[in-house]
């Protein structure tokens, strides 16, 4: 059995069954991700991870997934976690000597869940486990790191871009993968931006645009109000050659603007924007490497919520590759077209 704390709508699930992982059990609270999880074949168990007790699981686990929430540490957020982070790093230490409460008075009440995993990697002492988070927690994850390299793990620790491994979207996560049984190390890319044209062994594929996973016409552009003031000037702007940039849960606000119609918008001057179009749910899905068919449950801003929460499943199936010990047989190239299809 795996077990997936934290394990929202399936991203990590979708992930697994790309390398044919099956057998996990997740955990998350939030009931509209746990519907959308059970109608795309996830099974849920609907708790919170922090006070949920782990002997259930005991002596039946090879692996654990954990992505704990990130809006604490997130830079698309007030960031409250970075009041906590001193406490969070004193909870990884008292979790791994056997506490199981994560006290009060958090600045932020979510700061605590990212010490979450030890104490269930302490108890269950899973083959392998892969953890994701915002770039801004990885000095805590080499803290974690380090606490399970004590435990006899090989560890690995780094930041990925999603966009370097087939994901449309040039996502970065800090990710941590540990295993008891092999060595670990970091996923190999199948993805770049710029690939030589006469390398000697090979290249590895350009990296995936939004036109090529949804079919836009060249001349279509993004254009992101989301993090800007409402300054103009500060629009985030990506072109249909382009992967998105990192899909969160403001991925609706995204405007998409025809070039050719719109001369005065290409050379940065102001202008209407009547009858642009937005991204939709199952456009920031495909962007996000989900099938563009997922069920997602619950209103507009649920899903998108959902979607921008969720770990790519082309990046989950890099990293659980390489933690469980999986090949993976199919290119995340022909997985992406597939998608889109």
């Amino acid at each position: 059995m795996i077990v997936d704390l934290y394990a929202g709508a399936g991203g990590w699930e979708q992930g697994a069954y790309q390398i044919g992982l099956r057998g996990i059990v997740g955990l998350e609270l939030w009931h509209d991700a746990c519907v959308t999880a059970v109608r795309a074949g996830h099974p849920r168990i609907r708790c919170d991870v922090a006070t949920y007790p782990t002997a259930p699981f005991a002596a039946r686990i090879t692996g654990l997934i954990a992505s704990p929430p990130c809006q604490a540490w997130s830079m698309a957020g007030k960031r409250a976690g970075e009041q906590d982070k001193a406490r969070v790093h004193q909870l990884v230490n008292e979790y791994a000597a056997g506490a199981t409460q994560p006290g009060h008075g958090w600045a932020d009440e979510r700061s605590h869940h990212a010490a979450q995993p030890v104490r269930w990697i302490r108890d269950l002492r899973p083959e392998w486990v892969a953890l994701e988070q915002v770039p801004p927690v990885i000095d805590l994850w080499q803290h974690v790191g380090d606490v399970l390299r004590g435990w006899g793990y090989s560890v690995w620790i780094g930041v990925l871009n999603a966009a370097d491994y087939g994901v449309p979207q040039t996502r970065k996560r800090a990710i941590l993968i540990a295993s008891r049984v092999r060595p670990v190390y970091q996923p190999e890319t199948t993805h770049e931006q710029n690939p030589p044209d006469n390398a000697l062994f090979g290249a590895r594929l350009p990296w995936v645009s939004m036109g090529q996973a949804l079919g836009w016409d060249a001349d279509v552009a993004a254009v992101s109000n989301y993090g800007t003031g409402g300054d103009a000037a500060n629009r985030g702007v990506r072109l249909a050659g382009q992967p998105s940039a990192t899909v969160t849960s403001k991925a609706g606000r995204t405007k998409l603007v025809n070039r050719r119609d719109s001369p005065k918008w290409v050379a940065g001057e102001s202008q209407s924007e009547e009858g642009s179009l937005r991204v939709t749910v199952a456009e920031a899905a495909v962007l996000q490497s989900f099938p563009a068919d997922y069920p997602w449950f619950g209103n507009r801003t649920s899903q998108f919520l959902q979607v921008g929460n969720a770990v790519p499943p082309g990046l989950a199936a890099a990293v659980l590759g390489v933690a469980a010990g999986v090949f993976r047989p199919v290119s995340l190239s022909r997985d992406l077209a597939g998608v889109a299809a």
